[in-house]
């Protein structure tokens, strides 16, 4: 059969145009220049270690604080054990509650990498001023008479540590997400092992919050509406982007409210994208996704709590035990590290053999759906706990039976009992606190996603702070009489 030339050539534009296409990213995402991203330049794994290298430097900076934090101030700062406790989960929370802010600074004007970029030298600054505290003559003298100054030089460089922790914790795991393009099936499966030097930058969109809010505003608004049966008729301008539309539901309906067509004058051609009075299909749906993470995130601040105790209270305990193995003494902070080491053995643990294994089970490609992958998170911090006390009781039992009346000296017990402990926490971090950083990003609206990883970080300032209350109570009701 003989073709016709103008189809041919019709043919090959269109595969010259595919090819031109294909050079460049699918969804939205531009270059520092704002240009569209190359795929071949831009992003993926390239990018990705420079991102983990920035986390890697703000967890050291903040382990290395809190790790040592409760020693530094019964030891030096010659706070009481139960000060010292509520005073670390206190800057714990803080530096988990300044995410909130970042994130919404980052979804809202400047993007996730300037907010990092912004943000890193802010720990830099608060590392300086920890170390002339902890170093410079001036203040070894004023420590051993509760020196204000050194307190306070101290408690400065806690909280600007805390400040900065606020721009780059929410930012660093979704701008590293962000470098892998969610429409190219390739790059997303490469991206689910996430968690170049040229990035890949997301456009800035409405402020998420104003967004929430109008979506309230305007549902209150038409309270008195009867909603239509038939959500098509609900608003969504037919020129929004298909990657981020979100199709609607039908929980929690009264804010579908929001997007009724009401007045004559609620066209497209009128009623600008944000408004206080009409807001979008996708709007809505952006409140109610949110809506639906609040239960998870609630069961987060229990998972927290646990981890709360490991930098304070359990740090305290082994501060009385013996920590002498053989000719090795262990310093108290530095058991933190057996932890470490059992997360590291536990994701491969995770990812080689028990994902496989419970695909076979349950057909799922991840093996675990993310509510059993956190239920087990949580069963196992429960599980940390019950042994802490049980480990408690026991050291309290050997001290009564050994007559001793010093309470500062440690007891006849070896601190590896508490090895048990991390190994088990080890294996809750890596089912309840690698899953909670997946849920929140794979859960949340695109153009929250920074936002939604600062409310993770808000569930473990919640957390700090109840634990924090809990040592308080505790202490007042031991100690009436």
């Amino acid at each position: 059969m003989r073709r016709d030339p103008s189809f041919i050539s019709i043919l090959l534009l269109s595969h010259v145009m595919q090819g031109a296409t294909s050079e460049y990213t699918r969804d939205g995402s531009v270059d520092i220049n704002k240009q569209p991203a190359l795929k071949h330049s831009t992003g993926k794994w390239r990018a990705c270690f420079l991102i983990l290298g920035v986390e890697f430097c703000e967890c050291m900076a903040f382990f290395t604080i809190s790790k040592n934090l409760v020693t530094y101030l019964t030891a030096v700062l010659h706070e009481s054990k139960v000060t010292a406790a509520r005073n670390m989960s206190a800057w714990v929370g803080a530096c988990f509650f300044t995410p909130l802010f970042g994130g919404f600074i980052a979804d809202t004007y400047w993007g996730r990498y300037w907010t990092i970029v912004g943000f890193f030298p802010l720990y830099v600054v608060a590392m300086v001023v920890l170390i002339a505290s902890a170093s410079l003559p001036i203040f070894s003298t004023s420590s051993d008479h509760g020196g204000s100054v050194h307190r306070a030089f101290v408690y400065l460089g806690m909280y600007i540590a805390a400040i900065a922790s606020g721009g780059v914790k929410p930012c660093t795991s979704s701008f590293g997400a962000d470098q892998f393009d969610t429409n190219d099936h390739a790059e997303l499966v490469t991206k689910g092992s996430f968690f170049s030097w040229v990035y890949r930058f997301r456009k800035m969109g409405v402020s998420p919050l104003t967004s929430i809010l109008q979506v309230v505003v305007a549902a209150v608004r038409k309270w008195h509406i009867k909603l239509p049966d038939d959500s098509s008729l609900l608003y969504e301008p037919s020129g929004t982007d298909a990657s981020y539309k979100i199709e609607h539901t039908n929980e929690f309906r009264f804010f579908d409210k929001a997007a009724i067509v009401s007045a004559p004058s609620d066209n497209e051609s009128t009623v600008p994208l944000c408004s206080w009075r009409l807001c979008t299909v996708t709007q809505v749906e952006e409140l109610k996704m949110l809506l639906r993470m609040s239960p998870i995130w609630a069961s987060f601040v229990i998972v927290y709590a646990v981890d709360a105790q490991m930098p304070s209270t359990l740090v305290e305990q082994r501060m009385f035990m013996d920590n002498r193995v053989g000719s090795f003494t262990i310093p108290p902070a530095s058991m933190s590290v057996v932890g470490v080491i059992s997360c590291l053995v536990w994701v491969p643990i995770y990812e080689m053999a028990l994902v496989p294994l419970a695909r076979r089970f349950t057909g799922k490609e991840k093996g675990f759906s993310q509510a059993q992958r956190l239920g087990i998170g949580l069963a196992l911090s429960m599980l940390t706990m019950v042994y802490a006390a049980l480990l408690e009781t026991r050291r309290l039992a050997v001290a009564e039976a050994s007559g001793m009346r010093d309470p500062d000296a440690p007891v006849p017990m070896s601190i590896l009992w508490q090895v048990p402990l991390h190994v088990v926490h080890g294996a809750a971090q890596v089912f309840a606190g690698v899953g909670a950083t997946e849920f929140f990003y794979d859960q949340s609206p695109e153009t929250m996603k920074s936002l939604c990883a600062a409310l993770g970080q808000l569930a473990l300032a919640f957390a700090s702070y109840m634990n924090s209350l809990l040592l308080s109570i505790v202490a007042v009701a031991t100690t009436r009489r």
